[in-house]
This record gives C-alpha cells, sequence and structure tokens, in this order.
C-alpha cells in the first residue's frame, strides 16, 4: 500500500511540477486535495490515505529547507532569465514554468502539528524562505516581476509571494527593526510567563487528584442551605463549594453533538511572528516588490482576470490578498500613494464589491465548498477595509493632489448606491454557520470605518449632498389661476457651482456613456491649431450648463488633436488628474460666461 502511494504522489506531484498551473490552484490549501476533486474525503479508507499522503509531502518540505537544492534551481533560473524572450525555444520556457510551478508547489504544503509553534521560533516554511532568499532564488522573482518582457509568468510570482507571506502580519512586517522593540520584548514575556503559570497550574491538578485521594463515598455528604431537591428534602451533594454559583446540574450529562452544517464555522489559521532574521528579509522584499514591481504586476494580472472569458477565483484571490497586504504594508511602513497608484481607483472599489458578490453568491450556491468559498469572501472584505483605511490616511497627506484624489474617489463610492450599500448587505446577509467569528469581527470594524468617513464627508462638504426627491405631480384646477412671483436670487459663485456638479462629473467620467465630439469647425477660415482656445471655451460652456457627457468627450477628442504642451492633459492621464484638468477649466477666464 505504502508503495502505491508514494508512486501515486509522485506521479501526481510530477503532473503539477509541469503543468502551468492554471487550472489546480489552491487557496493554501494541501495539493493532495486535488486527487480528491478539492473535498477532505470523508471515507474512513480514504481519509487515512489522505492523511498518509499529507505526511508525505509534509517529509518533502523538510528535505527541502536545505539551500543547495535552492542554489541549484538559483542557477538554472538565472541562465535561463539570462537568455532573451524571443530567443527561448519552447522547452526552456517550459523548464522555466516548471521551476516556478515547483517553488509554489513546496510553499503550498500545509504544516504540520511540530511546525504550529509559538512566535519567534523558527518553523519549517521559515527555513524554507530563508533558504530561497540566501541561495537569490528571491532576487530572480523580483527581476521576472519587475520585467515586463516576463509578464507572461506575473500571476505566478504572484502566488508565490501571497504563499511566502500568508502567515504574515504586514503591520507588524513594516515596523520591524534591527533589534526586537521593547513592546515585542514585554509581550513575549507576558506569553512565556503565561504559558508557565498554565504548565504550572495542570501540574498542581494532576498532583491533587492523584495524590492521596480516597474514594468519592469517604469524602462526605453536603446539604445546600435554601435550596430543596425534586421533592420536600433538602438539596444534597458531594462536594464543598465555596460559592453557589459553582453547582452545576448537567457535568455529568452527555452533550449531543451538533450536524457538521450546523456548526459554527472555525477562524482561519491566523498570523505568527517569524524570526527577526526571517522577518529583515521579507521586509527587505517587501520593499524592493512595492518600489519596482507591484503596479505593472497588479496592472497586468487584473487585465487577465477581467478579460478573461471564465475569470479564475484562484487567481482573483491572489490579487486581492496582494492588495491588501502590499496597500497595508505601504500604509505602515513609509506612506507613498506613487507606490500603490495602481490599486488606488474607483474601478478597484468596484472590483472588490462585484467579488465580494459574487463569493457570496458561491456560499449559497455550492454548499459542499462553502468553507473555501467564505475564506474567499473574507480575504475580498479584508482588501475592501484596506481600501478605505488607505483613502483615510490620503485624506492626511500633506500634498494637496493626493486629497483631491481621495475626495473624487469618496465621491464616487458615497455617492452611487451599489458601494455605499455593500457593507449593510454583508452585514444582513452573515450567517454564523458559513462564516466565521473574524469575519464578523472585520466586517463590522469595516462598517465602522465607512460610516466614519462618511460622516466627516458629510461634514466637510455639505453642498455635495444630494437628497432624492420625489416630485408629485401638480394637479390641474379649472378656473383659478395663480400668479407666480418669481424673486431672482443672487448669483451663486463658482465655487458653489462647481461643488453642485463635482459628484455628477465623477460618475460619468467613471461610468459614463461619453459621446464622440469633433473639436475643431473646419468649415471656418481659422486654422485649426488657433481654434484650440474656442475649445476650452466649448468646454468651459458645456460643464456651466451641466452638459458633463458633451464636457467630457470634447476634452478627450481635443487632447488627441492638439497633444502638444499637455494643454489638455498627457495622452495617459488617469481618471483623477483629468477631473482635476476639467476643474482648472471651470474656474479659468477665458473672457466668457
Amino acid at each position: 500500500m505504502s508503495e502505491y502511494l508514494s508512486t501515486e504522489l509522485a506521479a501526481t506531484c510530477a503532473a503539477l511540477g509541469y503543468y502551468d498551473g492554471s487550472k489546480y490552484h489552491l487557496d493554501k490549501y494541501c495539493l493532495v486535495l486535488i486527487i480528491y476533486n478539492e473535498k477532505i474525503p470523508t471515507d474512513k479508507m480514504d481519509r487515512s490515505i489522505y492523511q498518509k499522503l499529507v505526511s508525505y509531502t509534509q517529509a518533502y518540505k523538510i528535505a527541502l529547507t536545505d539551500d543547495h537544492v535552492w542554489t541549484a534551481l538559483s542557477y538554472r533560473l538565472s541562465k535561463i532569465l539570462k537568455e532573451d524572450n524571443i530567443e527561448r525555444g519552447e522547452e526552456t520556457e517550459m523548464i522555466l514554468e516548471r521551476i516556478l510551478v515547483f517553488i509554489r508547489n513546496v510553499l503550498q504544503i500545509p504544516p504540520d502539528e511540530n511546525e504550529k509553534r509559538v512566535d519567534n521560533d523558527v518553523t519549517i516554511h521559515d527555513e524554507v524562505l530563508f533558504a530561497l532568499n540566501a541561495s537569490g532564488v528571491v532576487d530572480l522573482l523580483l527581476f521576472i516581476a519587475s520585467n515586463r518582457n516576463e509578464q507572461d509568468y506575473h500571476l505566478q510570482v504572484l502566488e508565490i509571494v501571497s504563499l511566502m507571506l500568508c502567515d504574515q502580519s504586514a503591520s507588524q512586517l513594516a515596523k520591524s527593526g534591527l533589534q526586537r522593540s521593547v513592546t515585542e520584548k514585554e509581550r513575549d514575556e507576558a506569553t512565556l510567563l503565561t504559558a508557565r503559570m498554565k504548565e504550572k497550574q495542570e501540574k498542581m491538578d494532576r498532583v491533587r487528584k492523584y495524590a492521596g485521594a480516597r474514594h468519592s463515598h469517604f469524602g462526605g455528604t453536603y446539604v445546600v442551605q435554601n435550596m430543596k431537591a425534586i421533592g420536600e428534602n433538602q438539596l444534597l451533594c458531594h462536594k464543598p463549594f465555596q460559592k453557589i454559583e459553582a453547582l452545576n446540574f448537567s457535568q455529568d450529562k452527555k452533550k449531543m453533538s451538533r450536524p457538521t452544517n450546523k456548526r459554527p464555522m472555525s477562524n482561519p489559521r491566523g498570523e505568527r511572528t517569524s524570526t527577526l532574521s526571517v522577518r529583515l528579509a521579507l521586509k527587505e522584499f517587501c520593499v524592493e516588490f512595492l518600489n519596482a514591481a507591484y503596479n505593472p504586476v497588479m496592472k497586468y494580472s487584473r487585465s487577465c482576470i477581467v478579460g478573461a472569458a471564465h475569470s479564475n477565483p484562484i487567481e482573483i484571490t491572489c490579487y486581492l490578498w496582494a492588495l491588501r497586504f502590499f496597500m497595508e504594508f505601504n500604509r505602515h511602513y513609509k506612506f507613498q500613494v506613487k507606490y500603490v497608484s495602481e490599486t488606488i481607483s474607483t474601478e478597484t472599489f468596484h472590483f472588490a464589491q462585484r467579488e465580494m458578490e459574487n463569493f457570496y453568491e458561491m456560499i449559497v450556491t455550492d454548499k459542499k465548498r462553502i468553507a473555501i468559498w467564505s475564506h474567499r469572501l473574507h480575504i475580498a472584505l479584508k482588501a475592501y477595509q484596506e481600501l478605505l483605511c488607505t483613502l483615510m490616511a490620503m485624506d492626511q497627506s500633506t500634498d494637496h493632489g493626493v486629497r483631491e484624489s481621495s475626495k473624487v474617489i469618496k465621491s464616487n463610492v458615497f455617492y452611487v448606491p451599489e458601494y455605499r450599500e455593500t457593507i449593510l448587505s454583508q452585514l444582513l446577509c452573515f450567517d454564523e454557520f458559513k462564516m466565521s467569528r473574524q469575519y464578523l469581527i472585520d466586517l463590522t470594524t469595516t462598517a465602522h470605518i465607512f460610516l466614519k468617513m462618511l460622516s466627516n464627508y458629510c461634514d466637510r462638504n455639505k453642498r455635495n449632498v444630494l437628497v432624492q426627491q420625489v416630485k408629485r405631480k401638480q394637479q390641474r384646477r379649472k378656473n383659478k389661476k395663480k400668479t407666480v412671483q418669481t424673486e431672482q436670487l443672487p448669483p451663486r459663485s463658482l465655487e458653489d457651482r462647481w461643488d453642485e456638479i463635482s459628484p455628477q462629473l465623477s460618475i460619468v467620467m467613471a461610468e459614463g456613456t461619453i459621446p464622440e465630439v469633433v473639436p475643431f469647425d473646419a468649415t471656418l477660415d481659422v486654422p485649426i491649431d488657433d481654434q484650440k482656445v474656442e475649445a476650452m471655451k466649448k468646454i468651459q460652456k458645456l460643464l456651466k450648463s451641466k452638459l458633463l457627457e458633451q464636457a467630457v468627450g470634447l476634452i478627450r477628442a481635443s487632447r488627441e488633436v492638439w497633444p502638444e504642451n499637455n494643454s489638455f492633459g498627457r495622452p495617459d492621464i488617469p481618471v483623477e488628474e483629468e477631473f482635476l484638468a476639467l476643474r482648472e477649466i471651470f474656474f479659468a477666464d477665458l473672457g466668457g460666461e
């Protein structure tokens, strides 16, 4: 049987090692689950085989802590990357892909019981990470992620990075220094003291239980005062109690086992603190990844996810996890928006909100894999929460442009009902049997952050708050005519008029239908180059007339006709900067209303 299992596992792992991994991805789950169609077997015989296979992979992971293995792979990988991707053959590309899949498969092996150690202790996973860093594999992964010519492997590198950092806390990793802080030392001492006191108490309990213990018949019988038994007699007990609350009538009762589908969902595996050397190496890797690779990798990954006919939920989960982790790391390390600019936009909020709804629908429909979909829903929620926290950090920035960009994004998030009611719908749909307690904690925290931001936004921008009014049809009365006296209101300032149209303008730029506009009049005798000022006046007039779709279409068409000096913005201008350009045109003095 063991020979058969080893052969079966070797064939499976070999197939996985040589496959591109586009189908057999799992969220930090064991590769052995692939044999059982991603479901833990319930049959006794199959469950025993499954546990043996898992133990074999865990033994392989222990053997792969040797850095000589990774040094050989690093040498082979670097030799391939030195070649131009155009000159590589199909076999070379396949070897490169197999090496990346092998690294992912090793990092994906779950920990065993001996590996679940306390914080600041070395685990097998930490030893593998240390060997990867010492052999230079981590540097090669950074090179692949930062090289535009290697975009075909960006999704695989992103999954490897998520497996490397899956147990780490982004905030704690960002604050790691060359020496342990006083807070860490005090926390470790308190943890050790608590463990020592617990062990001492358990030892004393064992001594009291077995040393000098007599039969219960010789312990005596006690009467509980002022408490009747079932009949008229006093209640009897065979143990003295210091407090009446300690008296328990159900201690000897056999507890009824609850069905599996009626048990509360267990919390996911929590974060742990690795040793200082591993944390410093991972911190350096995160800083380099943010500086050189985060924006291009996330941009390409999202284009693959959105452009695919059938999106892979594992790729979406890796994308959302990386979004949450690196944005949190950037916020606690040295907050700079330029490092995470690719994932700070209204489209990212829409993406996270849409995936949360999709994952919840899969929880309802795919009842045999509720735990997997619940875990993915939790990751999407934490990504949405980190987007809100990043917006709060942008509001505290000293750069005026960063604050304006945050204001534009918040105007969309708070104005569109789908974004505004996302957290409320998740609260209403919470089910303790399908979602963990930690998910409820994070959901409540996200709701608190959202309501706090909405309150501050409404206080600062009272004029931007639009209240939907229901207009009632006025009944016409015959033979009664009323004279309506119109009162001339004082002219409003440009600031008031801009505050009125800015929320609608941001929505039009993000989701509106922009018409195609010709920015010049070819029938005039005036040259096309001299009609640039007239086009800018038309844009200003359309904005003040609240014809927002035509204004956005005109500025984009003018940008293509007159690209010199970036008068209408640069060609690859993002939505936030285009919004600021429209604001400048609105307030500009062009010699007309």
